[in-house]
């Protein structure tokens, strides 16, 4: 009998060292693949398997590139939101290796799911995904509990919704599925504020309270005219100007980071921006599969939408957290919420000029007032 189990037993160990050899030899090419794409893509000579994405000067827009080579080289298709998880390419590797997702697409992401506290939903701006939050919800805090919600659409399977109503619609059911009943806390930046009130409205007229409606720049637009020739042109000499004024409120090594961050951030818009215009021709925009083309649609349909939506008295509180300037085009009476918060509205000015708002430093001033405002809505 000895002899005939010997045999066995030898075979085994081999099986096994070469089974292990090959998973550590697929890590492998896996992790120096990724290195390869970080380093294409973020620009830099080497990366660590344990460098945070976003430290290494990762952001949104760079994310749509990242993925789209991800899926290229290794036929997985994984969503922006997978960053949250795991920002490293040691963890990348983990997901690669588990074909995650295996839960398929969902609007509400999960970017901070500890502590006690209520969740906080903030809904996406313009560029349909929720990246832009994880400066805001580190800030936060550890106890904060805080979901994006991101556009239908940047998976590349379905075509961007056009309507707030219906981008509100999906939402509220995500956010139904995380927290059943309210009192609920939500938020959006620019236009994603607007998709914020519509969502407030819709839980209202299934009977849920919403304890805090945050617009963080957010303005109607639905009184802002279209801009002229002239008005596209002092809009983009604001935007110069205000751009320059936080840069002026920074230290020497502020300044140094906020430099190299928008340098980066127009070097990773262009393609989004050609994307954009490519769209406006596009004759079947559902055929589109290119990552910029993907974003630059969901962009176009954003901004389509905030211009299209008329919101309705809400019968609550708004609370309206402004930068120090506005955009003439924009600073307008009937573009704010004044009359439309049928319970009054509490407005906080950031000492941050447009479109600082979510950007370090200035990102600390809006935490400190909207942890302010969740404990105020909490005690009540």
């Amino acid at each position: 009998m000895d002899s005939e189990v010997t045999p066995t037993n030898v075979m085994a160990e081999p099986v096994t060292e070469l089974a292990a050899a090959t998973t550590s030899n697929v890590q492998n090419a896996t992790t120096r693949e990724l290195a390869r794409i970080w380093q294409q893509l973020l620009g830099v000579e080497s990366v660590g398997v344990d460098q945070n994405y976003f430290d290494l000067g990762g952001d949104s827009v760079l994310a749509v590139h990242l993925f789209a080579e991800i899926e290229k080289v290794f036929k997985v298709k994984l969503p922006l939101a997978t960053l949250f998880e795991a920002p490293t390419i040691r963890e990348l590797v983990g997901i690669l290796r588990s074909e995650a997702p295996s839960n398929g697409w969902s609007p509400l992401v999960t970017i901070r799911d500890s502590g006690s506290r209520p969740p906080f939903f903030c809904v996406h701006g313009a560029g349909g995904n929720v990246l832009i939050y994880r400066e805001l919800s580190e800030n936060l805090g550890s106890d904060q509990p805080f979901y994006g919600l991101q556009s239908q659409g940047l998976d590349g399977a379905y075509p961007p919704l056009t309507r707030i109503e219906d981008m509100a619609a999906l939402y509220v059911k995500a956010i139904r599925r995380r927290q059943p009943h309210g009192p609920y806390l939500i938020g959006g930046y620019c236009g994603g504020g607007l998709i914020a009130f519509e969502v407030a409205q819709q839980l209202q007229s299934e009977g849920e309270e919403t304890a805090l409606l945050a617009l963080l720049d957010t303005m109607n637009f639905s009184h802002i005219p279209p801009l002229s020739i002239w008005s596209r042109a002092y809009y983009s000499w604001e935007r110069v100007w205000f751009h320059a004024a936080n840069f002026m409120r920074l230290d020497f090594k502020g300044k140094v980071s906020f430099f190299r961050e928008k340098i980066q951030v127009l070097k990773n818009r262009l393609p989004v921006w050609w994307g954009m215009l490519l769209g406006k021709f596009e004759k079947n925009p559902r055929a589109t599969t290119s990552g910029s083309r993907v974003l630059g649609n969901i962009w176009l349909a954003n901004d389509l939408a905030c211009q299209r939506y008329v919101p309705k008295p809400f019968p609550g509180v708004v609370t309206d957290f402004r930068p120090l300037k506005q955009y003439r085009a924009f600073d307008k009476p009937d573009a704010k919420w004044d009359r439309l918060a049928l319970q009054g509205q509490t407005v906080v000015v950031l000492p941050v000029y447009p479109a600082g708002m979510l950007l370090e430093p200035f990102v600390k001033h809006l935490a400190v007032a909207l942890r302010k405002a969740i404990d105020g809505a909490i005690r009540e």
